[in-house]
């Protein structure tokens, strides 16, 4: 075996045990979110979500499996990802400031009831604070991940929010964990839409 083949057989074992090993932690967050998500639907609200980097990739494909599907043939859903908008993006950095790129988004499209899933992998983010900040201003429930400790965003969130932690210090091991919650999430939409077994 080379030392490049073990390599690769190594992140894929790493990985597995990590997912693994957060399955029962992360449970009962990923459920709650669903829940939240369906029942904002359901009161015709919608979904914002953000992140930056992977994290940005993250929620634009989460905001795509809610707009078409996931796995299911079924309406579409209301989600919006905002660092899909390069021209919005690069207006508010070029005229105010990088860390107000989701958050003026917020305050222009979040209305009370909606929800904002806001991805960052270090927690501390200062556009992620500022979204979760003008998210909580606007009246919208909060659905945010963080790695390693949590960062500044765990000091944000208080008891009505569902916060999913990935207790992690590598970034691409995180995000990995991030995609398996977006698709769990996804899953359990379905099911309480549909029924689907």
């Amino acid at each position: 075996m080379t030392d490049l083949h073990h390599r690769i057989t190594a992140h894929f074992e790493e990985s597995g045990r990590l997912k693994l090993e957060l399955a029962e932690l992360l449970a009962a967050p990923i459920a709650n979110s669903a829940e939240l998500i369906v029942q904002a639907l359901l009161n015709e609200k919608k979904v914002l979500t953000c992140g930056n980097g992977g994290s940005a990739s993250n929620a634009q494909y989460f905001a795509s499996r809610m707009l078409n599907r996931y796995e299911q043939e079924r309406p579409g859903l209301a989600a919006i990802a905002l660092p899909a908008d390069i021209s919005t993006l690069t207006s508010i950095a070029n005229d105010n400031h990088f860390e107000q790129v989701f958050s003026r988004q917020i305050t222009a499209l979040g209305h009370q009831g909606d929800v904002l899933l806001a991805l960052s992998t270090s927690g501390s983010s200062k556009n992620i604070l500022r979204a979760i900040s003008a998210a909580k201003d606007a009246g919208m429930y909060i659905i945010a991940f963080s790695g390693g400790d949590g960062g500044e965003l765990v000091e944000l969130l208080t008891e009505e929010d569902i916060h999913i932690g990935v207790p992690h210090e590598h970034p691409a091991r995180i995000q990995e964990v991030y995609m398996l919650t977006l698709h769990c999430i996804c899953d359990a939409i379905d099911c309480l839409l549909l029924g689907v077994n």
